[in-house]
């Protein structure tokens, strides 16, 4: 199993969610693509991807979409899951003013897991 990994930390705490997004960006190979993917959880700075059918590059920029929202993001890691060709990957908010997700993440603190669906929390 390869993992590529940047010198990062993680700004907040995780929230699992499991949200719809579209990627657009260019792969390891050099190659533009546009794909559907979704969340497995989110923070206010940054988010874990599943269900990437390419390899992308640590560093590299690409761009969410999110119901009405255009998301620019920084890929900080990567990771190939064993026994299946889809990747992993963290991505890191980039010039972002304000909580990507529409999620109160403040709402959050102090619990222990907190599990968000497409329509709220769950």
């Amino acid at each position: 199993m390869k993992v590529t990994v940047a010198k990062t930390e993680r700004q907040g705490k995780r929230t699992k969610a499991v949200l719809p997004v579209r990627i657009k960006g260019i792969d390891s190979a050099g190659n533009a693509f546009e794909e559907l993917a979704h969340t497995l959880d989110v923070t206010a700075a940054g988010v874990r991807l599943g269900a990437i059918r390419r390899e992308l590059n640590v560093d590299e920029e690409v761009t969410l979409f999110f119901r009405q929202r255009k998301l620019q993001f920084r890929v900080v890691w990567t990771k190939k899951m064993k026994g299946s060709s889809e990747f992993q990957v963290g991505l890191q908010v980039v010039g972002q003013e304000r909580e990507p997700w529409g999620l109160n993440f403040t709402e959050f603190r102090g619990e222990t897991e907190t599990v968000v669906s497409a329509s709220g929390i769950a």
